[in-house]
């Protein structure tokens, strides 16, 4: 397993081992033993899994505190942009965001620590997005920042993606934060 940092302290890109042969491959997309090796010391809870059409955007979601949720997240089929963005009070890089593709090919997970805002955007038909999360969903506690927000800037590289009429409605980085 290869794991990578990034300029945002916190997240991860874990890069499993993938054993091919003529039949297919083999990997395992979770370790106990060795997630608490690269750091990732958490408790999961919860697994979810979502399948969108190409063009999807979904987020950009969190929980607030003290329901905040780490995720592990990675795409069993397909592809997806992914997005990140720090919201930790305390943190230098607060409001800052990272993005990663994720794929069915190089089988990368993300580690998402809690305190940020996540959304991705379905590259491919038929994308299998799949999370474990360290808390459970509560509802009373969910939030998050509408995908499009001038103050955040991400570039999601289309104009007109297939957003939740629950998405489009979400409030500004400004009015959360």
């Amino acid at each position: 397993m290869k794991t990578d940092s990034f300029d945002i302290d916190g997240p991860l890109s874990i890069t499993p081992d993938v054993y091919k042969d003529d039949r297919g491959d083999f990997l395992e997309t979770f370790s106990e033993r060795a997630f608490i090796e690269v750091g990732v010391k958490s408790t999961f809870v919860q697994d979810n899994q979502s399948r969108s059409l190409k063009n999807v955007l979904r987020g950009l979601h969190f929980q607030n505190s003290p329901y905040a949720q780490g995720k592990l997240v990675r795409v069993s089929k397909g592809a997806v942009l992914d997005v990140i963005v720090d919201f930790r009070l305390d943190s230098p890089t607060l409001g800052r965001h990272l993005k990663v593709v994720l794929d069915d090919i190089k089988c990368q997970l993300l580690w998402v620590p809690p305190g940020f805002a996540h959304g991705f955007l379905a590259l491919e038909d038929d994308t299998v997005f799949n999370y474990k999360c360290t808390g459970y969903y509560h509802k009373e506690s969910e939030s998050g920042i509408i995908w499009n927000d001038p103050d955040l800037a991400i570039e999601w590289g289309i104009k007109d993606p297939i957003v939740s009429s629950k998405d489009q409605s979400l409030p500004s980085y400004r009015q959360v934060s």
